[in-house]
């Protein structure tokens, strides 16, 4: 259990949660909004995976994320926990208003399209 609330004691990892508890995302995705290097994102998203919190499947070339249905089973109480958390951080609604942005492709890398 310690290996777990060490995995959800870093606010990268909790923001990469926060940008996948809606839906499966590439590196690239989670990299863009984060504003942060592929190499930090996948680090990150390897100790998430090790600890069972998310999963992942290849497409071609690219690499998809999502929460671990079977975490969120086992765990109910405390995902939703981190989620109501979550809902009341200003940096996590931030995430959140950035990846809508960048689905909407108003925002590429962290920065605003012209």
């Amino acid at each position: 259990m310690e290996h777990l609330f060490k995995a959800l004691g870093d606010e990268n990892r909790l923001r990469m949660i926060n940008l996948l508890q809606g839906e499966e995302l590439c590196v690239c995705e989670i990299e863009a909004i984060l504003d942060t290097s592929q190499s930090n994102v996948s680090r990150h998203l390897t100790k998430l995976r090790s600890e069972d919190i998310v999963i992942f499947k290849k497409k071609a070339q690219w690499t998809y994320y999502q929460i671990d249905p079977v975490f969120i089973r086992d765990n109910e109480n405390l995902y939703h926990y981190l989620i109501e958390k979550m809902q009341q951080k200003e940096t996590f609604q931030d995430d959140l208003e950035q990846l809508s942005l960048y689905k909407e492709g108003k925002i590429h890398c962290g920065l605003m399209a012209n």
